[in-house]
């Protein structure tokens, strides 16, 4: 299982929102560049990006940034979320250099749109699944659908997605652990990898996903690795020895 660090952005600056609201925000770094290089020095293999302001917009506001961190590191794999709505953005940030385009919001909306992106990149799509007491959060989180989060997941089955990202908002950024269980419940349900994100602020948090016999694909960390409760060293560490 990967421990995947997040860069969330938001004015140009990393931070990290409780709940996802975009008014509750806590700023680590006005350098999200130096964060990066920061995160790669302790052995991250793949980075978690979220364009916070393009997520509530609809549309991109920190290209400039997420490109630089792929100018420097050519080597690291990256994962792109926020506002991620068209096609053209999409190829605009694979083209770039970026592994992954997380799409959230429209998937919801159309999910043909994954659909069609899944069958022109192949293994390069993620959806995102932010859920909400089981449905699926829309807009930068700021509006609940009516579409639950499993059904969704399972609609993509077939579609050719690379990873599932699944967010438990009501824990994200609260310090209060992983929804492990409805990640796991998550991963039983469908075959596409299963990456967790929404709280994970403990080794013990990193030790359960990874030794979760559904094989959960990755665990995103934010805030823990942050304000230091957690060693991002310390947790790769505990989730290679935790494979079942």
């Amino acid at each position: 299982m990967l421990v995947i660090p997040a860069i969330d952005l938001k004015n140009g600056r990393c931070v990290r929102l409780r709940q996802g609201r975009m008014a509750d925000e806590t700023i680590f770094d006005d350098d999200p560049v130096a964060v990066a290089d920061r995160w790669v020095a302790a052995g991250a293999e793949r980075l978690h990006l979220v364009d916070l302001d393009g997520a509530v917009q609809g549309e991109p506001a920190h290209e400039a940034t997420i490109h630089a961190i792929a100018r420097a590191h050519p080597e690291l794999a990256l994962q792109i979320g926020g506002g991620i709505r068209s096609r053209e953005t999409a190829l605009r940030y694979l083209d770039a250099g970026v592994d992954y385009a997380i799409v959230g919001t429209r998937a919801v909306r159309e999910p043909a749109f994954v659909e069609a992106l899944c069958a022109e990149v192949p293994g390069q799509v993620c959806v995102g699944l932010d859920a909400r007491g089981g449905y699926v959060a829309t807009d930068g989180w700021e509006q609940t659908s009516e579409v639950a989060a499993v059904d969704l997941a399972r609609r993509f089955e077939d579609a050719g997605v690379a990873a599932l990202i699944f967010t438990d908002i009501g824990r994200d950024g609260m310090m209060a652990g992983c929804n492990v269980e409805a990640t796991r419940e998550l991963a039983r349900a469908v075959t596409i990898p299963v990456i967790a994100s929404g709280g994970v602020s403990s080794l013990e948090d990193v030790r359960r996903l990874a030794a979760s016999p559904e094989g959960i694909a990755g665990a995103i960390v934010g805030r823990a690795i942050y304000d230091g409760g957690m060693e991002l060293a310390a947790a790769i560490r505990t989730a290679e020895e935790a494979r079942p």
